[in-house]
């Protein structure tokens, strides 16, 4: 059953919270009805929820395909809006190569690169060669993700990679200083 009072204190807190939310809203914002959109990449936090996220199915693929070994990078690259590089090492975990990142559009900032070539999806091996590759993230702002070694499924047929190991970042003499001293 309905008691009136219940009412008129939904009607209260609507008309203050409308009476707020026009009280902090920009007088130009309640005059124009319209702005012109700006594309904006979204923040690093959304980066690093998807990489975490895709830890365990694989930063990285591997497949064995027309007599080679490729090793897809489609994961990160889709993050790379906000990556500064990826950073990789075949049968060790020297980090001692980098993955070209494509250039970033606003507009579509988790689409692949549109181009034909594979330079920004896999990188091809001999069959068999890899039997582990170590990977870590760099984002925009110098801080490094952990360092995941993969290796292939145990199924040949299968795209796909699983962990062998996780390591925590290693400091590294060209890596930026924190901004701020740490407690």
């Amino acid at each position: 059953m309905f008691d009136p009072r219940h009412g008129n204190r939904l009607l209260r807190a609507l008309l203050v919270g409308t009476a707020l939310l026009a009280a902090g809203l920009p007088a130009s914002a309640q005059e124009d009805d319209e702005a012109e959109y700006q594309a904006q990449i979204p923040d690093v936090s959304i980066y690093k929820a998807m990489l975490d996220a895709n830890k365990r199915t694989g930063w990285v693929q591997f497949r064995e395909y027309a007599g080679q070994q490729l090793i897809y990078f489609t994961a990160l690259q889709s993050m790379h809006c906000r990556l500064k590089e990826v950073r990789y090492s075949i049968n060790s975990d020297t980090l001692d190569q980098t993955f070209p990142m494509a250039k970033c559009d606003p507009e579509l900032p988790f689409n692949l690169p549109s181009d034909d070539s594979q330079n920004w999806i896999y990188i091809k091996l001999k069959p068999g060669e890899a039997q582990t590759i170590a990977v870590q993230a760099v984002w925009d702002d110098g801080s490094g993700s952990e360092i995941v070694v993969y290796q292939p499924c145990k199924n040949p047929e299968a795209t796909c990679a699983a962990i062998k190991t996780i390591k925590k970042a290693k400091a590294r003499a060209d890596e930026p200083a924190p901004s701020t001293p740490v407690r």
